[in-house]
């Protein structure tokens, strides 16, 4: 049996992180299925979901950066990668909340673990969501989690020597939090005329019992039952918090109301509320965000804005989605940006219910100016940005946006690998026949779309793509960020780094040096076709001096060039 935590610690983060996944992952359809409030599009449950994958993913990034292996790196690392996951990779209005609570509560943890600290942190955290929320309402998410704070700090004042257990602290916010739950449809009227709780709360509870699963090595009782069709579970001496469709009300049971009732600021399907979900993530600063806060709530409602230190998560529904993008533009660098149209069958698309195309590409790119590029071509793309990879659920987005009953998908990363998997795998239980091609870089990803032809066999093209991409030799310079021994030696801090397929062939003291040295040995095992990425701050002028070092030391290659705008490698290389 694992040993159990005294504090939480880095893994204890980790397990928690994987816990809570697993949890949402079990319950994620019948949160979905009870989701009313703010808009009943059914989503709430994967929502959550993916904003705790990307949260998850974070944190396990840190884990798998951590060179010594001997010790678990620190705890405040763990913590603050599990609430930036979250803040990046946060989905629908419930995820955007749920990330909020995660950066409340990391705030706090970066300085211990124990009880207290994270009785203060569950504090914290629901005063954060709280403040994040432009009109907070009450029998949501927002009142499930202040229950889960009062509750715990309840129990560390009963400890009058100061020594409150983690376990008991634990027990009691998962308790408070489940007793609020039950009473959310006396709050909101919208859930007691559906005759469910809110869905954004008991996706919160199952989040703090995955933390007492880690505390205490055993997972509570699951939430009541509250889907269409669930029998009524009693809770708090009898009162029911579900109802099964058809079913009789008798005493005690949240009754079901008209079809289609709801207040006129929260429509059911087919109301009268914003048109659009738009949200996105925002470069910018604290008074930029204020003025944006102001603007978004006069066009709109739902809003929430979390996060902090430059970036922050904006999440809105409006009639106007142009405007609340532009409005994003004027406050600062807005990207990822999603619009959903609620009327749309999935919930999950803009894209009007149009006859699907016969085949797409969907492909990742480490910078806008390969988006662009790509998206020219004809592909659907996924920009993974410095520190920030695509979570599986993006990559089904994105299949979906794709609209196709064929998808060739290029992840363009060794790294993405069991994520691509795990998205192709989605998108086929949803009827669309998916390739995985395994592109390990930018470069691969472009040689393949380059022989896509829509028009041919699928398993033809799929072949084709898979050998321009197999027979593409791909590098990139890298800086150094510590000491550290490499195939090439040890290189130090602030070294340029020169990547041959994945492995460091060149330790060097520039660009221009190394990337000359690079190129040599990639062409001296032949080739007709240099690629050439450069990064944001790269200029032009190497470009320039490397495509005459390859015309003057290599006959008959020719050279390409692509600005990749913002990515993580200042130079990125590609041999054909």
């Amino acid at each position: 049996m694992p040993q159990l935590p005294d504090d939480l610690n880095a893994v204890a983060v980790r397990t928690w992180c994987s816990l809570a996944l697993e949890a949402l992952g079990r319950e994620r359809a019948e949160i979905d299925a009870i989701n009313v409030y703010p808009i009943a599009d059914g989503d709430t449950g994967t929502n959550l979901y993916l904003t705790v994958e990307s949260a998850a993913a974070a944190v396990e990034a840190v884990f798998a950066a951590h060179e010594t292996g001997a010790t678990a790196p620190a705890t405040a690392d763990a913590v603050r990668a599990m609430a930036h996951g979250a803040l990046i990779g946060a989905r629908g209005n419930s995820g955007t909340i749920l990330a909020q609570l995660l950066r409340g509560m990391a705030g706090v943890l970066v300085d211990g673990g124990d009880a207290a600290h994270l009785s203060l942190a569950l504090a914290r955290a629901a005063d954060a969501a709280r403040r994040a929320v432009a009109h907070p309402v009450e029998g949501t998410v927002l009142t499930v989690a202040t229950a889960a704070a009062e509750s715990a700090a309840a129990e560390v004042e009963a400890a009058a020597d100061g020594s409150a257990d983690l376990c008991a602290v634990v027990h009691a916010a998962h308790t408070g939090a489940l007793a609020a739950l039950a009473k959310t449809p006396e709050q909101l009227a919208v859930l007691g005329r559906a005759g469910v709780v809110d869905a954004g709360g008991r996706g919160l509870v199952a989040v703090l019992g995955a933390l007492v699963e880690t505390v205490t090595g055993q997972a509570p009782a699951r939430s009541p039952r509250t889907g269409p069709g669930k029998t009524p579970a009693p809770v708090d001496g009898g009162s029911v918090v579900g109802l099964p469709v058809g079913g009789t009300p008798v005493e005690g049971d949240v009754t079901l109301g008209p079809a289609g009732a709801g207040p006129p600021d929260c429509p059911e399907d087919g109301g009268t509320g914003p048109a659009f979900e738009v949200i996105y993530l925002l470069e910018a600063g604290d008074e930029q965000v204020a003025r944006l806060r102001t603007r978004l709530d006069a066009l709109g409602d739902s809003l929430v804005v979390v996060g902090g230190d430059g970036l922050w998560h904006v999440h809105v529904h409006v009639d106007d989605a142009g405007a609340a993008v532009e409005a994003g533009v004027e406050a600062g660098r807005p990207y990822r940006i999603r619009i959903t149209h609620f009327a749309t069958e999935s919930g999950h698309d803009l894209r009007v219910q149009a006859e699907p195309a016969q085949r797409a590409v969907v492909v990742v790119v480490p910078g806008d100016g390969l988006a662009g590029l790509c998206t020219e071509a004809g592909a659907t793309t996924v920009i993974a940005r410095p520190g920030e990879p695509p979570a599986s659920g993006e990559l089904v987005d994105a299949i979906r946006r794709a609209h196709a009953r064929e998808v060739v998908l290029l992840p363009n990363d060794a790294a993405l690998r069991h994520t691509a998997a795990a998205a192709a795998e989605q998108a086929r239980s949803e009827g669309v026949r998916v390739a995985l091609v395994p592109t390990r870089a930018a470069v691969q990803g472009i040689a393949a779309l380059a022989v896509h032809e829509p028009d041919r066999g699928f398993d033809e093209d799929v072949v084709a793509m898979t050998a321009a991409a197999g027979a593409t030799r791909y590098a990139e310079l890298a800086v150094a960020e510590r000491q550290s021994w490499t195939m090439a030696g040890i290189c130090q801090a602030g070294d340029i780094l020169g990547l041959i397929d994945g492995d460091v062939a060149v330790i060097g003291a520039d660009v221009p040096a190394t990337a000359r040295t690079v190129l040599d040995r990639m062409l001296a095992a032949g080739g007709e076709l240099v690629t050439l990425v450069l990064g944001e701050d790269v200029p032009d002028a190497l470009a320039d001096a490397l495509e005459e070092h390859v015309r003057e030391g290599h006959l008959a290659v020719d050279t390409v060039v692509y600005r990749g705008g913002h990515q993580r490698a200042p130079l990125l290389i590609g041999v054909e």
